[in-house]
């Protein structure tokens, strides 16, 4: 009898939580009761379900048989005692509240309670060194610590595409730590919460807006600290009449990098980093390729929305060589990859199950 892939990979489970137990024997009491705990469907609690990330979260998590999302009634959803509950009945809690709310909520936890992993989804904790940065992609070792950790902050939107770029050259020594970086970004509307949503979607906004100019936006700690570049880059944000999506762009001078750098060897260190990764791709190099690659809308424009609603995440590098200048550009939903999707991915990597499911 040949055994499908599923049932070999069934039996091998049950053979690694029952070590030197035939799994065709009779299995004892505690070997049943260890299977049993490996293959229990995870419960999630959800806290903030009902805002802009909160409803992308459940969407995704919603049809998994692995995972059973528990919700108090609506009139008890800010109800201290109630989300006390389910916070420490749940497997795994996604916070999708603002700034002070999380700090309320993670304090919630029982002090005997060393089993319910918080993912958070605000800024409260992203620089925080007892919580675990929930960017995978960041390097092996922080891939198996979001695996190990009960505490995992989920990355700002525009960090996950600055980041994304900038790590790699970092690391490979391309961009030298301290370099004073640079970025502008334009995002979707959604980025802004229900608030901005329904001023857009009423017809009265304006086409786009900048905005940031107190150079002091939220998102600047967690961009200096896990780039490696211990330098707070200045950064441009603006928002425009499109709901889902972004585009986040980094400009460099060749004098700022390494010597002798050309726009291939940024590629190539970028393209060596991400090898093997399921949700961020390094595009064709230099503005040709990605040209008759048809990456450009009418061969001229770089779209920020054709990735809504995945957990992608593109990375273009152009450049010039003759005028020693690149353009350094990241693609990604900024409530997928930016959001929901990135909490997703961490909630499946800390709670063991494939990485991708519901992705």
């Amino acid at each position: 009898m040949k055994l499908s892939a599923s049932s070999l990979a069934f039996f091998a489970a049950v053979a690694a939580v029952a070590p030197g137990v035939s799994a065709f024997a009779p299995s004892t009491a505690s070997s049943r009761a260890r299977v049993t705990e490996l293959f229990a469907t995870k419960k999630v609690f959800i806290d903030g379900e009902a805002g802009t990330t909160g409803l992308q979260v459940r969407d995704r998590l919603g049809k998994r048989k692995d995972i059973e999302i528990i919700s108090p009634p609506s009139e008890l959803r800010k109800d201290e005692e109630t989300r006390k509950k389910f916070i420490n009945e749940a497997d795994a809690v996604i916070l999708c509240l603002p700034d002070a709310a999380s700090i309320e909520a993670s304090k919630m936890v029982d002090a005997d309670n060393d089993r319910t992993v918080l993912i958070d989804a605000s800024t409260a904790f992203r620089v925080d060194d007892e919580w675990t940065y929930g960017f995978p992609e960041l390097s092996k070792d922080q891939y198996e610590a979001i695996k190990k950790s009960k505490r995992i902050s989920n990355p700002g939107c525009y960090p996950t595409g600055f980041i994304g770029l900038t790590r790699p050259l970092v690391d490979a020594g391309i961009i030298p730590e301290g370099t004073p970086l640079t970025i502008n970004a334009i995002s979707g509307y959604s980025g802004g919460g229900k608030g901005l949503m329904e001023i857009y979607e009423s017809g009265d906004a304006e086409p786009w807006g900048s905005y940031g100019f107190s150079l002091a936006h939220k998102h600047i700690p967690e961009m200096a600290k896990y780039s490696k570049l211990g330098k707070k880059p200045i950064f441009q944000p603006a928002v425009a009449s499109f709901d889902q999506g972004m585009v986040v762009s980094v400009p460099l001078h060749y004098a700022w990098l390494k010597s002798g750098t050309k726009g291939k060897d940024m590629h190539e260190a970028l393209v060596k980093y991400y090898e093997g990764s399921q949700f961020i791709e390094v595009m064709p190099a230099g503005e040709a390729e990605v040209k008759e690659a048809g990456l450009l809308e009418r061969g001229a424009f770089l779209r920020p929305d054709t990735l809504k609603n995945t957990n992608k995440m593109q990375l273009f590098v152009f450049y010039n060589d003759e005028e020693e200048e690149a353009l350094l550009c990241a693609r990604l939903d900024n409530l997928g990859k930016g959001a929901s999707g990135a909490a997703v991915q961490n909630l499946n990597l800390a709670l063991g199950f494939e990485e991708d499911a519901g992705l």
